[in-house]
């Protein structure tokens, strides 16, 4: 069943959705603006689930919290291009004096996992925040930080949060909702607020997570060696990973901020937020031209830490300043758009040239990346695209 509004011209958004999510097992939303202005705000999935519905966003959260570094460093108080230790002094040991608050926003920092062990760090231990950022300045990269780039799946959130925390004197939860969820009205949450509970629907996935096995396994028939310490941060990144995900069943775990992945909201949210980071919406603007081209532009130079450098470069994934830039697995709304995709399917986006924001929120961790894009984004994105080109 599909519930919500869609305006006039925009129905063939509607029925694409309908098409797209006819074998999902789950329930999504789908929200965009078009310069600024709402013109599709849809569910579909069972009587009870709605547009006004809040679910997991996972990595989508990532783009939040650019966001906020981006909110920071507009205004004069972060430099982007400074030593991480400028802001957080304990962060230059075990070789990291020269680590970049950009070589955080690019996954450059050499620090995909909180613990150097392959089990990880577990819960209670990921809501810790305090204890996870004096590991995180305490440890030695695994590979020299600006030279390699390789997805930091939970500790992105940490390490970037924590310098919007030294410079702000705020939480990156609270200097969200302060700076960007509040000017705005969204419904977007690091740190659920136990009054917006009665509003989550839990995600589920359609496959089971790999063994601690399956991944050494994988990763040795890469080249990497068991012992090795990258082996033994991926394995631990993957291990914290479904911690995350199975904390974010419980109250607990959705009041925590897990920044890399924890974020809470809805799809016409994320569209507002990233209609807002292109034009205006109500007469708020996050950022200006100048501050979004520097935060879009291509960092992808730099290819992941040896072994996993071969293969097929247009398979990577390609970064601006904390937000995704399109690739063959996540085409977004094509070259020159921007955003962030999650986790099983979720996604936020943007197009400076054609005005186009979109918010897709789902229940059901079905996306396999290394098999190319989500089957449900297909219909609709290309509905999205066709509209406005014709009006």
């Amino acid at each position: 069943m599909v519930t919500g509004w869609v305006a006039p011209g925009w129905e063939p958004v509607r029925d694409a959705l309908v098409r797209g999510c006819a074998d999902d097992p789950g329930a999504a939303q789908l929200a965009v603006h078009h310069h600024g202005r709402l013109v599709v705000d849809l569910a579909a999935g069972p009587p009870g689930f709605g547009t006004d519905s809040a679910g997991v966003l996972m990595s989508v959260t990532k783009g939040l919290v650019a966001v906020c570094a981006h909110l920071l460093s507009e205004r004069g108080a972060l430099d982007l291009q400074a030593p991480v230790a400028r802001y957080w002094p304990e962060f230059a040991a075990a070789g990291k004096a020269g680590t970049t608050v950009a070589d955080l926003l690019t996954h450059r920092a050499g620090l995909p996992a909180f613990s150097p062990g392959p089990a990880g760090c577990g819960l209670p231990g990921l809501y810790d925040w305090d204890a996870r950022v004096e590991a995180l300045a305490a440890m030695r990269p695994v590979w020299e930080p600006g030279r390699a780039s390789l997805y930091h799946a939970l500790t992105y959130g940490h390490l970037a949060g924590e310098v919007v925390r030294r410079v702000s004197g705020r939480s990156i939860g609270a200097f969200f909702a302060d700076e960007v969820a509040g000017p705005l009205g969204l419904d977007l949450w690091i740190g659920l607020p136990a009054a917006q509970e009665h509003r989550f629907v839990p995600q589920f996935s359609v496959r089971p997570d790999p063994t601690p096995e399956q991944v050494a396994g994988f990763l040795a028939g890469l080249g990497l060696a068991p012992d090795a310490p990258l082996s033994l941060a991926l394995r631990a990144s993957q291990a914290e990973l479904a911690a995350s995900v199975e904390g974010l069943t419980t109250r607990e775990g959705r009041a925590a901020e897990l920044p890399g992945a924890g974020g809470i909201g809805n799809a016409r949210s994320l569209s507002r937020l990233y209609a807002a980071l292109i034009g205006s919406v109500d007469g708020v603007r996050l950022l200006s031209p100048k501050t979004l081209e520097r935060a879009v532009a291509p960092r992808d130079d730099v290819p992941p830490p040896p072994p996993l450098d071969g293969g097929d470069p247009a398979g990577r994934s390609r970064f601006g300043l904390g937000f995704e830039l399109p690739r063959r697995g996540l085409p977004m709304l094509g070259e020159g758009s921007f955003g962030h995709a999650g986790a099983g399917g979720r996604l936020g986006m943007a197009d400076p040239g054609s005005g186009l924001a979109v918010g897709f929120v789902c229940t059901a961790m079905a996306w396999e990346p290394a098999a190319g894009p989500d089957p449900r984004w297909a219909e609709w994105t290309e509905a999205v695209t066709a509209t406005a080109a014709a009006l």
